[in-house]
């Protein structure tokens, strides 16, 4: 009767006890924190923007994804998915949004980003009647495609981030093996809350060895204001037609990989397929979102991966765990001190969750290519979208002579995998003849 009321109280629509909902709304921040805030930091030094700019962009950052994520959670009319997602300032839109700043400054980047947010709502809209082209085959293609493109990501991370002096260290191996080991540990080996809080549990143990280790220095949070309130249109916004044609690609593939996180989540924590209502939702408040970005001045957001792992790992997909969450996000906005402390993590720290993590997310689309046979036409699909898209993604030199915004959708591979696979997906005959055969073979057989 007891594992009866705890299985209702942590399933979609339940409410934990805020003492249980808090540190499993906070594992999914902590591990979205870092991703959420560094395109922020890339694009501020790119502009060479003073610190003070820089601080207040991040703390915009942590407000916007705060607030958006309780839109998915707790939908406001079609707006939302009803479903715990975590959103984000997205790493897919960075190497547009370089490029357009260096031409047009961030008020161009915000401007293009306004108008491609306004397409995306429209498309979500529209997208029951076009999701029949992106069965579970496409989109755990996507979702395998986004891991896979992580992995490498949550590896850099353990090794303690890329450009830090001393990358690949023992100590930052050291510290990532550590809290990847006490993520298995909670999880396979204890019950309960500790093993449904494994990876926040983890990364706080880690983030005091490292203080301990003399990773952390806490100077910069003392310079750090207590309260600052988020200002729209701080930066302005600039509207200029290659950019917004540039951006719109991007937020094309941005909507397929919504759909793709979106369907990991209710695959990997109900077992099911995600409805129509909420993978519509769900790319709605993508495009709302990234409204509400650009107003306040930060880069598109999107639906967070790390999230699917998560949940695909604990099978915890309690919407109101999250929200508790996105509540914390708001409060960072709000509160830059808050913000400044967490954004102090190490990154191998975070590393040895992220790994774990981003491998769960390989798992949840491989659970996904596979609800249908992965044989014949299906299995062509995927090797072909697969092996173009990730095997270009590994050797740049091979598409560096291709027109500059060709390149952009090759860096990564999820964009080239996810256009192969519609593509083929659209093109290719159904194994009509195959099943036949099939057919055939049995009934002779029964003869």
């Amino acid at each position: 009767m007891k594992d009866k009321r705890n299985e209702l109280l942590y399933s979609l629509d339940g409410r934990p006890p805020l003492k249980s909902a808090i540190p499993l709304g906070l594992q999914h921040v902590l591990a979205m924190f870092v991703g959420n805030v560094t395109p922020i930091i890339i694009i501020s030094n790119v502009l060479k923007l003073p610190v003070e700019q820089k601080a207040f962009l991040i703390q915009c950052a942590m407000f916007v994804a705060g607030i958006v994520s309780l839109i998915q959670c707790y939908p406001i009319g079609p707006v939302g998915s009803k479903l715990p997602i975590i959103m984000g300032t997205s790493f897919g839109f960075l190497p547009v949004c370089i490029a357009i700043s260096g031409k047009y400054g961030l008020s161009g980047v915000l401007g293009a980003a306004l108008v491609g947010a306004v397409f995306q709502v429209i498309l979500g809209f529209f997208l029951k009647h076009i999701r029949k082209y992106f069965p579970p085959l496409i989109t755990g293609i996507v979702l395998f495609s986004i891991a896979l493109s992580l992995v490498s990501t949550g590896v850099k991370y353990f090794a303690g981030g890329v450009g830090a002096p001393d990358f690949g260290s023992i100590e930052n191996l050291m510290l990532g093996s550590i809290v990847l080991v006490i993520v298995l540990g909670l999880k396979q080996f204890t019950k309960g809350i500790t093993s449904m809080s494994s990876i926040l549990i983890a990364l706080i143990i880690g983030y005091i060895i490292a203080v301990f280790m003399g990773k952390v220095d806490f100077s910069s949070v003392a310079n750090t204001n207590w309260v600052s309130i988020p200002i729209p249109f701080k930066f302005g916004v600039e509207f200029h037609l290659d950019a917004i044609v540039s951006m719109g690609i991007i937020f094309v593939i941005s909507t397929i990989e919504t759909v793709g996180n979106t369907c990991g989540i209710v695959s990997g924590g109900l077992g099911k397929t995600a409805t129509d209502e909420q993978v519509s939702g769900a790319v709605v408040a993508d495009g709302v979102g990234t409204v509400f970005a650009a107003i306040f001045n930060v880069l598109p957001n999107t639906a967070y991966s790390q999230n699917v792992g998560i949940i695909t790992m604990t099978k915890v997909i309690n919407r109101f765990s999250v929200a508790t969450g996105a509540v914390f996000l708001v409060l960072c906005g709000l509160f830059p001190k808050i913000g400044a402390v967490i954004a102090l993590m190490p990154a191998s720290v975070l590393g040895g969750a992220a790994l774990v993590m981003f491998s769960m997310m390989l798992v949840s689309g491989i659970n996904q290519i596979t609800e249908e046979p992965l044989v014949g036409r299906n299995a062509v699909i995927f090797a072909v979208s697969l092996g173009i898209g990730v095997g270009f993604s590994l050797v740049p030199d091979a598409y560096k002579n291709l027109p500059h915004m060709m390149q952009m959708l090759f860096e990564g591979g999820v964009a080239v995998s996810t256009i192969i696979a519609i593509f083929l997906n659209l093109i290719l005959p159904k194994d009509i003849e195959i099943n036949k055969s099939k057919s055939n073979t049995v009934s002779n057989m029964s003869k």
